[in-house]
């Protein structure tokens, strides 16, 4: 049996076939937990924003023109739900950056300590829990999500020049943040 695409299961959607958008879901779930679990970096909201995401994503499939692909579509939904729960509680979510982070400050080498990459991984969490949400978006969807400036710019509807504006400000700012706390 042939494996139906996604633009196949979205006819199937609209057609009242309820097992079509559970495959859907199947597809894309763990995907989707992932997304916004770096951005609310909490797991019990990261859940129900993903069970959010996909009752917006059934809601709105009638809308759903194909100009991106449905994994695009589902990654602003996503980001949006994402960014909401953030208002919600007014924090800014924390994202570990680890290796690239500890490689910026050490040149390359680990901290001797356990302790000292905590403190790091701590200092790394603030300086993007301080970034504005746009710019925290496109990081989370450039270094984690590994998408394309113009994949990007497809799921935020904004330019790829903004798009690379924002991740280039992003690692700006969040160095600068590194630089002054490791004084």
């Amino acid at each position: 049996m042939e494996i139906p695409s996604d633009l196949e299961l979205i006819e199937q959607v609209s057609a009242g076939n309820q097992k079509a958008f559970s495959e859907i879901v199947r597809r894309y779930e763990r995907r989707v937990f992932f997304v916004v679990k770096k951005m609310l970096n909490d797991d019990d909201e990261s859940s129900d924003a993903t069970q959010e995401v996909f009752i917006k994503l059934h809601d709105s499939l009638k809308k759903f023109r194909g100009d991106a692909n449905l994994y695009t579509y589902i990654y602003r939904i996503a980001t949006n739900v994402a960014i909401s729960y953030l208002r919600k509680r007014k924090v800014r979510s924390v994202v570990r950056l680890d290796e690239v982070v500890t490689n910026m400050l050490s040149g390359g080498n680990e901290p001797q300590r356990e302790s000292d990459q905590e403190e790091l991984r701590k200092l790394v969490a603030d300086a993007v829990a301080a970034l504005p949400a746009q710019q925290k978006q496109v990081f989370v969807l450039r270094f984690y999500e590994e998408l394309s400036y113009e994949e990007i710019a497809q799921v935020m509807h904004r330019s790829m020049g903004a798009m690379k504006a924002n991740y280039f400000h992003a690692m700006k700012k969040i160095g600068e943040y590194l630089k002054n706390a490791m004084r």
